[in-house]
């Protein structure tokens, strides 16, 4: 095992870790022992503070802590395939990218990957990250089971079905470290991806069902500079299933033309490290995300913002969002809409509720966005949004109605207080949202 005391900046480099240490054990077993010495102190006041840190792609405190982080990425990488189970054991700090071109040589696939498979499973699994698609989940939905070290260094497996399973899964690091996921398979298939351009607003608001139900998988990408345009519509369709019949009506009466070349979601940028477009069928890891495995899509000069809305609320909170256009303009590099399924996981943005994503890829100008953001929040709150657990998004707004907004969330409080009753798993964000 590997040990430094600098554990420099995360992806976008908006933030340091204010940590004291940072270990990259080699082993589940030597991660216990880490954990066990950490939280071997008299008692709460004793116990090193203890967060994992995998791909480093948050873009807040969510990751950090004053006292040890543990890098899994140092864990080896595992791909086990049970083909009688349909399931995969993977370790928590693989990529997405890695694990899938892994699968697609077996025959095997996910059901969704996010718009990036540059990020860990563990970590993207831990905060809700999601891809898109009406009848696709969130990544957390693929778990079936995930293997835990708690904070006695003790390690132990939870299964879907047991009674603390829907609370450990979006459980934002407060249980213990993630060692291993087991995550739910299907045989491999193909995407095609294409995308449309100028989309009016107001038929999109009209009937954004329509839209969003367009294909397997349906971005909306604008930069809200004209208010009453939506710049591109990305849709990926699996081959293996029929096309909307909706779509050449649907996009024919708003005028919507196909883009007669490969498009980057940002305006004026090479689309070189985009997925293959232009509907050209291809792998369905090569097609899912927005961006290729291979290359870095920007070189960290952006932060990222995202809320969730109840699906009967999204034309409501896209229009709000339209309102503030010209404040958020200035500081937005794109802003993306998105749906996801519902689930049963406590913490989930999209618990008990299909939801509609709005994703902001904002400038790197943190104070003018943090500024930003109290307006926005309170012209989404209204509408029940939910902010992405690792993105950026005023703690004290959001802290003041988590009960509100997630009906298991004194269930949650109770299940960290069993598994972390000296609360080493804790840090400055989770006390501050009342975990």
């Amino acid at each position: 095992m590997t040990e430094r005391t600098n554990a420099g900046r995360n992806w976008a480099g908006n933030l340091a870790y204010g940590a004291a240490r940072i270990a990259r054990p080699a082993s589940v077993d030597e991660l216990a022992e880490v954990v066990a010495a950490a939280a071997g102190g008299s008692g709460a006041e004793g116990a090193t503070r203890v967060r994992a840190l995998g791909s480093r792609h948050s873009f807040n405190r969510i990751a950090d802590t004053d006292g040890l982080l543990i890098e899994t990425a140092g864990l080896p990488p595992r791909v086990e395939i049970d083909a009688a189970a349909r399931t995969v054991r993977v370790s928590a700090g693989q990529r997405y990218g890695e694990v899938a071109e892994a699968l697609d040589r077996e025959g095997w696939a996910l059901s969704n990957l996010a718009s990036l498979p540059h990020i860990s499973v563990a970590g993207a699994v831990a905060t809700g990250t999601h891809g898109s698609g009406d009848r696709r989940g969130s990544l957390a939905t693929q778990v079936a089971a995930l293997e835990l070290v708690t904070a006695d260094g003790s390690v132990r497996w939870l299964r879907r079905g047991e009674p603390d399973f829907d609370g450990a899964v979006v459980a934002l690091g407060a249980l213990g470290i993630v060692t291993s996921l087991e995550l739910d398979l299907e045989p491999t298939y193909e995407v095609a991806q294409t995308v449309f351009e100028r989309l009016p607003i107001e038929a999109v608001l009209a009937d954004l069902d329509a839209v969003t139900g367009l294909a397997t998988s349906t971005s909306l990408f604008t930069t809200w500079r004209d208010p009453d345009v939506i710049d591109q519509l990305w849709l990926k369709q699996r081959t293996d299933a029929a096309a909307s019949a909706a779509l050449p009506g649907v996009l024919a009466a708003m005028g919507a033309r196909p883009a007669s070349a490969k498009r980057h979601p940002l305006p004026g940028v090479s689309a070189e490290h985009c997925t293959d477009q232009l509907g050209v069928p291809g792998p369905w890891f090569a097609r899912l995300p927005h961006f290729k495995l291979g290359f870095t899509p920007s070189n960290g000069d952006e932060l990222q913002s995202e809320f969730l809305v109840p699906r009967e609320h999204a034309a409501d909170a896209i229009a709000a969002v339209r309102g503030l256009a010209g404040s958020i303009a200035p500081l937005l590099q794109v802003n993306e809409i998105r749906t996801v399924a519902a689930d049963t996981l406590w913490l989930s943005s999209s618990f008990e509720r299909p939801a509609v994503g709005l994703h902001f890829t904002w400038l790197p100008d943190q104070p003018a966005v943090e500024s930003l953001l109290p307006t926005l929040q309170a012209a989404l709150a209204p509408f029940e949004a939910r902010p992405h657990w690792g993105k950026l998004f005023d703690v004290t707004e959001a802290s003041e109605r988590m009960p509100q907004l997630y009906a298991r969330w004194n269930d949650f409080r109770s299940l960290r207080a069993r598994y972390d009753p000296n609360g080493v798993f804790r840090n400055e964000l989770l006390e501050r949202l009342g975990l």
